[in-house]
């Protein structure tokens, strides 16, 4: 069967790979506790140990017994875009009015829709190394290419305006960034991200940024939207991580007032709508009782990373950037092997940990590095220390 040629510039997504591989060697006698062996801990999904609070699955329940299962609008239900307006007035001090706010059927689908409003055969974006992987390709699947920067500890691996203003070209469209990351944790400074919305501005560009660990920083310095910054910036965000709703798939886009139309047309087109129970059940997530419950659960992680990251330091696996939002350590294992990726898999089959190498975040620093989820319990990750202190 002949496939489609956009599919050359989209790379297998290893995360998943390293997933199925552990999960083959937890199904092994190795890892059964009756047997004598130790069960796989897996600390390379970036997906919350907590599940909705019990406000919005009892939501999501009368959603369902009172029959509220229709197509919604494709721009989402009044109700939680209206939600989510008050939400970034409450949390950050923003007024983001309900009309420039679409939901979507997850953040990944947002970002399709966005990149497919702007993008096109011949543009350039600009993106940072290391980042996601599947933001590059929803920028390859457009036609349009991503361009990636490497970036450095110096830098917080992240873009500044200093790089971006260095490699625009004439082909250059704009940039799509992260903050905080996915891997790193870090997040853009905030007079640094004003610096790089400006140098986009400036070349007529435009800014996309991935929010979607906005909820979960822990430091004051960072946990600033980038929507504080003007009305023409893209930003993608989710229930998923702070709203501990990943299955869910549920997200939201907040836009500049002339893509809305534009980004509705293909929603309705491309996705209908999202999820309606997942949607109904959402409207909980802004309660009070729900609110306090994701704040103690955000107490909860920053714990685990204040733990997990002298630990690693100790055992050689260096964090050069102390992450300040998401579940994530960027670690450095050059001290103890080549490839980060034979690291890992080495470490999978004798310790029967699960970690995620570098190679999916970019080839400028997927070697050394490898990354981290502190989104399992306290006492996995004591367990994993223990276990690699060992195997180290």
């Amino acid at each position: 069967m002949r496939l489609a040629s956009r599919l050359d510039h989209i790379e297998p997504f290893y995360v998943m790979e390293c997933a199925k591989a552990a999960r083959e060697i937890a199904a092994s006698p190795a890892c059964d506790p009756a047997r004598g062996g130790s069960p796989m801990i897996y600390l390379n999904i970036g997906e919350p140990d907590f599940t909705a609070p019990p406000i919005v699955q009892a939501a999501a329940d009368a959603c369902l017994r009172a029959g509220r299962t229709q197509y919604t609008p494709a721009t989402g239900l009044p109700a939680l875009r209206e939600a989510i307006s008050r939400w970034y007035g409450e949390r950050f001090g923003l007024d983001i009015p309900a009309h420039r706010i679409v939901v979507t059927a997850g953040a990944s689908a947002a970002l399709q829709l966005a990149t497919l409003a702007l993008f096109e055969s011949g543009d350039e974006v600009l993106l940072p190394d290391p980042s996601y992987p599947c933001n590059r390709h929803f920028v390859a699947a457009t036609g349009a290419t991503a361009k990636l920067l490497p970036a450095d500890a110096a830098s917080r691996f992240q873009l500044d305006a200093a790089s971006v203003q260095a490699a625009w070209t004439p082909q250059t469209r704009g940039v799509l960034l992260a903050s905080p990351s996915n891997p790193t944790g870090t997040s853009i400074a905030p007079h640094e991200m004003r610096r790089i919305v400006d140098a986009v501005r400036g070349h007529g560009g435009v800014t996309l940024v991935d929010e979607i660990y906005l909820g979960l920083s822990y430091e004051e310095a960072f946990g600033h939207s980038a929507l504080g910054f003007g009305d023409d910036i893209v930003s993608i965000n989710s229930f998923s991580k702070y709203f501990s709703m990943t299955g869910w798939r549920l997200g939201w886009l907040v836009l500049p007032e002339a893509l809305v139309a534009p980004v509705e047309k293909l929603a309705q087109n491309l996705f209908i709508c999202a999820s309606s129970i997942a949607q109904h059940a959402a409207l909980a997530c802004f309660e009070a009782e729900a609110i306090a419950e994701y704040e103690h659960r955000r107490a909860e992680f920053r714990r685990r990373r204040d733990y997990i990251v002298p630990a690693l330091d100790a055992l050689g696996l260096k964090v050069p950037v102390m992450p300040d939002g998401a579940f994530y350590a960027w670690a450095d294992c050059s001290a103890h092997a080549a490839s980060s990726w034979d690291f890992c898999f080495d470490l999978m089959q004798r310790a029967h940990i699960a970690l995620t190498p570098g190679r999916d975040f970019g080839p400028h620093l997927g070697e050394r590095f490898l990354r981290l989820s502190f989104a399992s319990s306290m006492d996995h990750l004591e367990e994993a220390v223990a276990r690699l202190r060992a195997a180290l």
